[in-house]
């Protein structure tokens, strides 16, 4: 099937986004085969940059608008390096009337630049305060340790939760691991060195 033999990554999906059938290069985008994409989301597998993007274009299929479509996306290659590109969705159908399916093409930019891995920036008794709580420390213990008040903890937790978009502690502290401000394999937790 000459479907197959194309080397530009092409998936022809449903108007929800439902991969129906996938050639190759698509699926090697993916690490996958092509029957393992069959059924998946296609923004799924490549996540939108805009989620304005995506629904503007949902709009203009229910309405039925017969024009192409382009999304700016992000995705895992298999290799793990996190790989840009746009994909392009054409509406084909035998008639105007009819729900069409979409012909969807993959144009990859390349791989994207990994950030600079250096710790974010806190206070001293920020890291201080994060390190006790990695220990499984209570806000009053924190306090005794840190010689601040249970007030003042709570103070610099909300400030580091709005900072970095934390909903709870657990995931503050995720994040100061994954920031670099707290050393992995340490225990009992301590900051990273300045």
């Amino acid at each position: 099937m000459v479907f197959d033999r194309v080397s530009v990554p092409i998936a022809v999906c449903d108007v929800y986004g439902t991969v129906l059938l996938a050639n190759p290069a698509m699926a090697a985008e993916c690490g996958a085969t092509p029957g393992r994409l069959r059924g998946r989301d296609v923004l799924e597998l490549f996540r939108p940059q805009e989620a304005n993007q995506v629904e503007r274009i949902a709009e203009a299929l229910r309405l039925r608008h017969r024009s192409r479509y382009q999304v700016s996306v992000r995705w895992q290659a298999p290799d793990g390096a996190e790989r840009c590109g746009e994909l392009t969705a054409d509406p084909v159908s035998d008639t105007v009337e009819e729900t069409p399916t979409l012909l969807v093409m993959l144009r990859v930019l390349g791989d994207r630049e990994a950030p600079e891995r250096r710790p974010a920036e806190v206070a001293p008794i920020e890291a201080r305060v994060l390190a006790l709580l990695a220990g499984g420390a209570t806000t009053a213990r924190a306090a005794r340790e840190t010689g601040l008040t249970v007030d003042g903890v709570n103070y610099h937790l909300r400030r580091l939760s709005a900072r970095w978009g934390a909903a709870n502690r657990t995931e503050l502290v995720a994040r100061a691991y994954a920031r670099g401000v707290l050393a992995p394999g340490v225990w009992p937790p301590e900051p990273t060195a300045p």
